[in-house]
């Protein structure tokens, strides 16, 4: 295994601490509100395959997000109204104090000092303060900070903006699951150039690979002569609501693999995102002819690792992924009576590892021009957010007890059709890309798979996980060292 870095720093539009696929609002399932023939593509599309809409949003007039607004929405009342609560308590040393997450070291008071000195001093200095008159000003801030925040969740969900991309024309499909062949898109240079099997994951939208045509990963890939053919998994349909990951993986994927390979009359590489990477990994292992090789982006494999000291790691990943798969239990009445998990329980779930995520987004978003296309980039990403879809409640339990609680990937446990999916027997060349500043797979998770992996090249551009696929600095960092892989690789 080779471990080069990329340089760069990370841009994520407003995004800070970024939501992804583990822990994303989302929307509530559709079921059977596109169930179209498995050959023609038809349903709530033309006959090419082609989708007419173009987002969500756009077709329901009014965004709902962020979402669970009412989470959201209670994490910052409970935090800032608390603040006054316990404001004697502070003022005496009753409570211990901590330094915010964002805290500078080099910043007064008593700069240089060890943080327990600091925090003493910072005490002194409130409880000298004038009582009533520092009551008044914790207030003031106080609703100052709520009316931000409602104030950049309102200016968001008036904005403008609606993704008016069409999806290319589906080469295949299988119940809700699609095969989009990018190579038809208008970006395309070579209808038959190299061809590419994208697998996203389950949890959001495919279209995070080709949300708007400069943040287009997708169109990128066929720019330069690629030929990428994305696995849209869409909401799960009424066939899809009882499959279990062998269901996606040896049965639908698959079956797009094979699709793929005729359309193309050849084998080709896999490109995985996020969940999509555990997915293609496990596709790779069992199909060694027809995937030729893999490009894993931001995959987790153990989900109990020492986070690596980088910037924005989040400290004892192995306690939060137990957490996530406790919370998970809470759920289970709703899963065995739904048959799924709904995206707002999923979304709640994993809020509460960093409830004050989505609220530090909105109070950034308050304060930008709603003209810029830093907005605007803000809004089509909150969007493809919130337009999620539910998971399967045989997926989900695989994912959340079976992932995040036992550590089944890294322990040897995960099967898919009876078989461990083993990554020392995928021994095609692969490409992993390890953003360096991923708070969603810490780099340490994800990096424990290229270490297992014996063919692996290791990258790890100064982006986050999604900043690595949507940002002013993607192309640069890890839209090009891909290609310039894949072209290497024969693709």
């Amino acid at each position: 295994m080779t471990d080069r870095a990329t340089g760069g720093t990370a841009n994520s539009a407003t995004h800070g601490p970024e939501t992804n696929g583990q822990n994303a609002p989302h929307q509530e399932p559709e079921t059977g509100d596109r169930t179209a023939d498995a050959t023609t593509g038809t349903g709530a599309h033309d006959r090419s395959g082609t989708r007419t809409g173009t987002s969500t949003t756009a077709r329901r007039g009014q965004r709902l997000g962020p979402r669970p607004l009412p989470a959201h929405l209670a994490a910052a009342i409970w935090t800032w109204t608390s603040s006054q609560a316990a404001l004697p308590a502070w003022r005496n040393g009753w409570l211990p104090w901590k330094d915010p997450a964002n805290a500078d070291p080099t910043t007064t008071p008593a700069a240089g000092s060890s943080r327990a000195e600091r925090r003493e001093s910072l005490r002194r200095e409130i409880a000298s303060a004038d009582l009533e008159r520092f009551a008044a000003a914790l207030q003031r801030e106080t609703t100052r900070r709520h009316l931000d925040l409602l104030r950049g969740i309102q200016a968001y969900r008036a904005h403008p903006y609606t993704r008016a991309l069409n999806d290319p024309p589906a080469l295949w499909q299988e119940g809700t699951t699609r095969l989009l062949d990018y190579g038809q898109c208008p970006e395309a240079t070579d209808p038959n150039g190299p061809p590419l099997l994208v697998v996203p994951s389950l949890i959001n939208r495919a279209y995070i690979l080709d949300l708007k045509p400069e943040l287009s990963l997708l169109r990128h890939l066929a720019a330069l002569g690629f030929r990428p053919m994305l696995v849209d998994w869409d909401r799960p349909g009424p066939q899809e609501r009882g499959f279990s990951l062998t269901d996606y993986i040896a049965g639908r994927l698959e079956r797009a693999l094979d699709a793929a390979c005729t359309a193309a009359g050849q084998a080709m590489p896999a490109v995985g995102y996020c969940m999509g990477g555990l997915l293609a990994l496990a596709l790779a292992e069992r199909r060694r002819r027809d995937v030729s090789a893999l490009a894993l982006l931001a995959t987790p494999w153990d989900f109990h690792a020492d986070p690596e000291d980088h910037a924005g790691s989040a400290a004892g990943q192995a306690t939060q992924a137990r957490v996530a798969a406790t919370g998970a239990q809470a759920l289970e009445p709703a899963m065995q009576t739904l048959g799924y998990l709904p995206v707002d329980a999923l979304q709640t779930l994993f809020q509460g590892l960093d409830p004050l995520t989505g609220v530090r987004k909105f109070l950034t978003f308050a304060r930008l021009d709603p003209d810029s296309r830093r907005a605007e980039t803000f809004v089509a990403l909150e969007d493809w957010l919130n337009d999620g879809v539910p998971l399967p409640a045989a997926v989900a339990r695989e994912c959340l007890y079976g992932w995040y609680g036992r550590n089944d990937t890294a322990r040897g446990r995960w099967r898919i059709a009876g078989r461990p999916v083993d990554p020392a027997r995928v021994t095609q060349p692969t490409l992993c890309l390890l953003p360096a500043q991923d708070r969603i797979v810490p780099p340490a998770s994800a990096a424990a798979l290229g270490a297992a992996l014996p063919n692996a090249e290791v990258q790890r551009p100064a982006l986050g996980h999604i900043g690595m696929v949507v940002s002013s600095k993607a192309k640069t960092e890890a839209w090009r060292p891909l290609a310039d892989w894949l072209g290497r690789m024969g693709a």
